[in-house]
C-alpha cells in the first residue's frame, strides 16, 4: 500500500498473498533498485538471481557476535507528515520504516513470507471459527505502552472501529478488512480481544501485521486524534525503541532503547534517521555519513561495489514502480477509452530496458497489479503494447493530429503532466514514456516535485494527469486491492486516480470474501484484468532490492519479504 500506497497500500501463498500477493500498500516517492547486477557493464559477477519469497541478505549473525551499543545511521527523504501510518497522510513507506521499531505487530514474517505469532506481543492468536469468522487475540501480560499502561483489548477494538469506514471523519488509508468486522469484545480478561466478522475476510492475519501496526486507543479513539494527534510527533509506543529526539529543522530523528521494553534487549543504543535528498544517499554512504541505503540505478550500485568497507546486499522484495492516471471528472484523462488507448501506446519494455540496463541480464516488465513475478498466481493480464491500436482508438474518439503531431479535440490539446519525485531515475522513466506517447500524438510534460509534501499536497489532491511513485506491500495478500482499486467518491483511501466502477467494486468484494485460496487467486486475476481495462494504472517494473551496507552491520540490509528483528540489528564485534 507509499504504505503508500501500503502498495499501502499487499497486501501469498508463500505466507500471505496466499502465496503471493502484496499487502496493505505503502507509497514511496523516491527511487528504487531494480535488480541483480550483471557482468555486461561492471565487469564483475551479478549479485544473484534469487526470486522473491526465497531469499534474504542481511548478514545474519547471532546475538553473541554483536557489540553492545552503537548508532545505526539511516536516511529518509523527508520528515514525517503524520506519524500515524494508518492515516492517509501517514500512509508512507518511509514513515513506516521509522515507526516499525516502536510499534506492535501481530505476526513475524520470514524470507518466504511465512508468518508466525509475534511472541513479544501475543501469547496466542487463533481463528476460532469460520461461521461466523471469529479471531481471538491474547495479548502478552508483560506488553505495555511506553508510559507503562497495559496494551489491552480496547486498543484493538478502537483501531478496528477507526478503520471500519463507518465514520468518514476518520481519514484512513485502508480499511484492512475492518469494514467486515461486526464487533470486537473483551475476552477472558482485558488482555484478550475477540473479533467477530459479519462477512468473511481472507486476509485476517494481516490486520495487525506487516505494514499495519497497532496504535494505542488514545490515537484511534476519535477522528480528531486519529487525523491530527501525531502530525508533529508520536506519543505512546510499545517497541524495543522509542523516540529520543526530533529536529524538523535539521531533519533528524533519533530513536533510543525503550526502558520499559519487556523483550530481548536491543543491541543498538540508537537509530538515527537523517533527511537527505535521494540523489545524495549513495555518496553519504561512501562518505561514512550513513550506514545503509537502498540503491537506485547502475551508477549507484557500481560506486558502492568499488568502495572499501561496504557490501552490496540483494534480495527481491515487495516494491514496484508504476504510473497512475487521473480519471477525475474534468481531467484530461477522464474518458476511460482515452486512458486505455494511452496505456497501449506506452512501451513498458523500453522502460525496463532503460532503467535495468547493466543491472539485470534480462529486463522484465511487471504485468500484474496484484501478484509479483515469481509468485504463485502471477499471470500477464495486460492489454499489450500496441501503438497502432492506440492511434486507431484515439482517431475514433475524435482526437485529431495537429500540424505539430499532437492531437487535439474541441480546442483542447492532448497534453498530460507526468508528476514525480525529483530524481534522475524517475525522469529517465518519464523520458522513455514521453517518446512512446509522442508516436501516438500525445504530449507528455515531465513535472518534478520535491519529496516534502509529495503525497499530501500533490498526489492525494489529484494534482497530476499521470503520476509515478512506488508501491510497497507486505507479505499479506489482498489487503491493498480494495484500498487502491475500489472506488468510492466519499472514501478514496488509496485510489488517487479516482478511477473505478461498481462492477470492479463487486469483483473486489468477492475476492476478499473468498476463503478458498485457488478461487481467490482466480478472482484476483479477474480484478487485475479489469483494472487494466479501466485504464487505472500501469505497472512498470518490480524491485529486486539492492542495498549498500557497511560491512560490520549485522541483521540488516535486504530482507526480502521478511520483517526485521530490531533487537538483533547491530554491529559485529
Amino acid at each position: 500500500m507509499r504504505i503508500r500506497p501500503h502498495c499501502t497500500p499487499i497486501r501469498q501463498r508463500r505466507g500471505r498473498p496466499v502465496r503471493s500477493r502484496r499487502g496493505a500498500a505503502l507509497l514511496f516517492a523516491a527511487g528504487l533498485a531494480v535488480a541483480a547486477l550483471t557482468s555486461c557493464s561492471t565487469g564483475t559477477d551479478p549479485l544473484g538471481d534469487a526470486e522473491i519469497g526465497s531469499s534474504s541478505d542481511i548478514n545474519p549473525q547471532p546475538r553473541e557476535n554483536l557489540r553492545d551499543g552503537g548508532n545505526l545511521r539511516l536516511a529518509i527523504t523527508s520528515f514525517p507528515a503524520n506519524w500515524n501510518t494508518l492515516s492517509n497522510d501517514g500512509n508512507d513507506g518511509e514513515i513506516a520504516d521509522v515507526v516499525r521499531p516502536m510499534m506492535p505487530r501481530s505476526f513475524v514474517i520470514d524470507a518466504a513470507g511465512e508468518t508466525s505469532i509475534n511472541r513479544d506481543y501475543f501469547t496466542d492468536i487463533q481463528l476460532r471459527s469460520t461461521q461466523p469468522q471469529q479471531v481471538v487475540y491474547t495479548i502478552d501480560p508483560k506488553a505495555v505502552w511506553s508510559d507503562g499502561s497495559p496494551i489491552t483489548w480496547e486498543d484493538i477494538a478502537s483501531q478496528a472501529n477507526a478503520l471500519s469506514g463507518r465514520d468518514k471523519r476518520f481519514l484512513i488509508a485502508i480499511n484492512n478488512g475492518f469494514d467486515r468486522v461486526a464487533k470486537v469484545e473483551r475476552g477472558s480478561d482485558d488482555r484478550q480481544a475477540v473479533i467477530t466478522f459479519d462477512k468473511p475476510y481472507a486476509d485476517w492475519r494481516g490486520q495487525f501485521a506487516g505494514n499495519s501496526m497497532l496504535y494505542p486507543k488514545s490515537v484511534t479513539a476519535t477522528p480528531e486524534s486519529f487525523n491530527d494527534a501525531l502530525v508533529n510527533g508520536i506519543s505512546l509506543t510499545a517497541g524495543p525503541f522509542l523516540v529520543k529526539s526530533t529536529d524538523r529543522t535539521q531533519g533528524r530523528i533519533v530513536l533510543e532503547r525503550n526502558p520499559k521494553w519487556w523483550g530481548a534487549a536491543p543491541k543498538l543504543d540508537t537509530i538515527t534517521y537523517s533527511v537527505l535528498d535521494r540523489a545524495a544517499w549513495a555518496a553519504a554512504l561512501r562518505n561514512n555519513e550513513i550506514d545503509a541505503v537502498r540503491l537506485s540505478g547502475l551508477d549507484e550500485v557500481t560506486s558502492i561495489r568499488g568502495t572499501a568497507g561496504l557490501a552490496l546486499r540483494q534480495a527481491p522484495d515487495n516494491r514496484w514502480r508504476h504510473i497512475t492516471f487521473n480519471g477525475a471528472p474534468g481531467s484530461i484523462l477522464a474518458d476511460q477509452a482515452v486512458r486505455v488507448a494511452i496505456t497501449k501506446g506506452i512501451d513498458r519494455q523500453a522502460v525496463a530496458d532503460s532503467i535495468m540496463y547493466g543491472i539485470v541480464k534480462q529486463p522484465k516488465t511487471l504485468d500484474n497489479h496484484v501478484f509479483l513475478e515469481g509468485q504463485h498466481g502471477y499471470r500477464n493480464n495486460t492489454l499489450g503494447y500496441d501503438p497502432d491500436a492506440a492511434n486507431r482508438e484515439l482517431d475514433a474518439l475524435g482526437w485529431v493530429r495537429q500540424g505539430d503531431g499532437i492531437r487535439a479535440k474541441n480546442g483542447e490539446r492532448l497534453v498530460i503532466r507526468d508528476v514525480m519525485y525529483a530524481n534522475p531515475l524517475w525522469v529517465q522513466v518519464a523520458t522513455v514514456i514521453q517518446k512512446s506517447l509522442s508516436a501516438i500524438g500525445v504530449e507528455l510534460i515531465i513535472d518534478q516535485r520535491a519529496g516534502a509534501g509529495f503525497f499530501t499536497d500533490v498526489i492525494q489532491p489529484g494534482d497530476f494527469d499521470a503520476a509515478q511513485f512506488i508501491y510497497q506491500g507486505d507479505p499479506f495478500p489482498f489487503g491493498s486491492i480494495q484500498q487502491i482499486y475500489s472506488y468510492n467518491p466519499d472514501d478514496l483511501q488509496g485510489n488517487y486516480g479516482r478511477i473505478g466502477s461498481a462492477e470492479l467494486n463487486e469483483l473486489i468484494d468477492r475476492t476478499l470474501s473468498e476463503l478458498d485460496p485457488d478461487k481467490a487467486i482466480e478472482l484476483a486475476n479477474q480484478v487485475d484484468r479489469k483494472v487494466f481495462e479501466e485504464g487505472h494504472s500501469l505497472p512498470l517494473v518490480q524491485d529486486m532490492g539492492v542495498f549498500g551496507v557497511r560491512n560490520e552491520v549485522a541483521n540488516y540490509g535486504a530482507p526480502g519479504l521478511a520483517s526485521y528483528d530490531y533487537t538483533l540489528i547491530g554491529f559485529q564485534k
